[in-house]
């Protein structure tokens, strides 16, 4: 049985149940472990090993290797990005405190994407991406995309509420990211992290800028 034969099966019957479901978030694990540790490049006969499953059963449950980086990247940025979109969603958007519910958002954005585990698949998907270009795509859309888009509806009901003015929402979303996340990507791409009060300072002093540019009365 070829590769191309497993992911063409793997389309016509996907396994569904309580087993399958358990089987699925086997291989998901054992996958991220597998890539965090061998890079894009790891076989699928390892990916299987790890997780004590077929070959066929990866297949059958993800159709390619690709499907399968791609369902262990929304799965990580799903876990990361957990608690900071009940925020954005739960308290942002209708605050009477602007700045204590946004320090708390960005606390979360950052703390949920600094995570050893993060930033190294972060940094495997920016290896592969001239030969996949694909793992890129999906980094963007179920991470920054997805962010970047509650923060702007949040945002935007603080504008229209009032509380704060942004004449250019894309800009100013892509400013407070850059003011409280990017210099922990920054440094992590080189296998460094900032200490806590650095964090937090970062955090404070980037909120903080970001309100005395965009708060009605900062």
């Amino acid at each position: 049985m070829t590769a191309r034969t497993s992911a063409n099966e793997a389309r016509q019957a996907v396994p569904t149940g309580a087993r399958a479901a358990r089987k699925r978030e086997a291989i998901l694990e054992a996958a991220r472990t597998v890539f965090l540790r061998e890079g894009f490049g790891a076989g699928v006969d390892q990916l299987a090993a790890e997780a004590g499953v077929s070959k066929v059963t990866v297949y059958n449950h993800f159709g390619s290797k690709e499907n399968l980086f791609n369902a262990v990247i929304g799965q990580t940025l799903d876990e990361a990005l957990e608690v900071a979109q009940s925020v954005i969603q739960a308290k942002l958007a209708e605050s009477d405190d602007v700045r204590t519910d946004l320090l708390e958002a960005c606390r979360t954005w950052v703390a949920g994407l600094t995570t050893p585990e993060v930033l190294a698949l972060r940094n495997v998907i920016a290896g592969e991406r001239h030969r996949f270009p694909e793992l890129g795509a999906t980094w963007q859309e179920e991470g920054p995309g997805r962010q970047h888009a509650a923060l702007a509806a949040a945002l935007g009901r603080l504008d229209e509420r009032g509380l704060l003015r942004i004449p250019d929402m894309e800009l100013a979303v892509l400013q407070l990211s850059g003011l409280v996340l990017s210099p922990h990507l920054v440094y992590g791409a080189y296998g460094t992290a900032l200490d806590e009060d650095l964090a937090e300072r970062l955090v404070q002093g980037g909120v903080d800028m970001f309100l005395r540019q965009y708060a009605v009365n900062p």
